[in-house]
């Protein structure tokens, strides 16, 4: 379909603008991120280096760091094992209930945070009596994944049988014939589906206030209790921005090795 220029000059304002709405604030905190002005006066009178000098010091932001990393390796550890077994069934195997299952995999996703955050709470505090690292894992994994799910379940429905069954042809195990044939095919699919999932867990911050124990505290929790403090505001400015940036890099090669996996199975076909 071609648009009359009118249409394309619509269409392109209304992008910028939707683009300028996201990303403007995200430039805010960034730029005031090197303010030296401490009270963050408009425009910023200096430049300076500061404040990331102050915040890499600082041990609480050090430990919340650690912790975020720690918190997201394993969740989405467990989120590729459990992920790629959930979909692997679901595309392999027919059975009663299947798209049930697939639906209540992908719930926790589709509920607000805040939701599953109080029903894992109420769980440990119920169950096991307190919350821990390990509350605070699960709740992670909850949809960390959903994330690696979809993905594997997607390139698994657009994966031909064919080298399936002339695996088994060939003689092969049905073990053989996933590690040898299907898990290299599905490999770029688990590894976009994991950045994505571990982005997702850094920067977590509703599901973790509700399932994090005392004295657990990631770097998403460390802004929100620093970001009503004024001597902290610079600092909580520099955490936000490194934030934001450890959160791009897993998202974009997320979604460049998603992007690569759709044309390379498009070629195949």
């Amino acid at each position: 379909m071609t648009l009359s220029r009118p249409a394309k000059i619509f269409f392109a304002v209304c992008m910028f603008l939707g683009l300028g709405f996201i990303y403007v604030p995200i430039l805010v905190i960034v730029i005031n991120s090197f303010n030296v002005d401490k009270l963050f006066g408009w425009p910023p009178t200096g430049v300076t280096l500061r404040w990331w000098s102050i915040a890499f010091k600082d041990p609480g932001v050090r430990h919340a760091l650690l912790t975020s990393l720690y918190v997201a390796t394993v969740a989405t550890l467990i989120a590729i094992v459990l992920g790629t077994l959930a979909s692997y069934g679901i595309a392999r195997f027919s059975f009663f209930g299947r798209d049930s299952i697939s639906l209540l995999i992908l719930l926790p996703i589709a509920l607000p945070g805040i939701v599953t955050g109080i029903a894992l709470n109420s769980t440990f505090t119920t169950v096991f009596s307190q919350l821990s690292y390990v509350s605070l894992i699960a709740g992670h994994a909850t949809f960390c994944i959903v994330t690696v799910f979809n993905n594997a379940l997607a390139r698994l429905r657009r994966m031909h049988g064919s080298f399936t069954e002339a695996s088994m042809d060939l003689g092969a195990t049905g073990s053989k014939t996933f590690w040898r044939v299907t898990f290299p095919l599905l490999r770029p699919a688990l590894i976009a589906g994991a950045l994505l999932a571990f982005g997702l867990s850094f920067d977590e911050i509703i599901v973790t206030t509700f399932t994090a124990g005392p004295g657990i505290q990631t770097l998403p929790l460390w802004i929100f209790n620093n970001l009503f403090r004024p001597t902290s505001a610079p600092v909580v400015n520099v955490v936000a921005a490194a934030l934001i940036l450890v959160s791009i890099v897993p998202i974009y090669f997320a979604q460049r090795l998603g992007s690569r996996d759709v044309l390379s199975s498009s070629g195949g076909a």
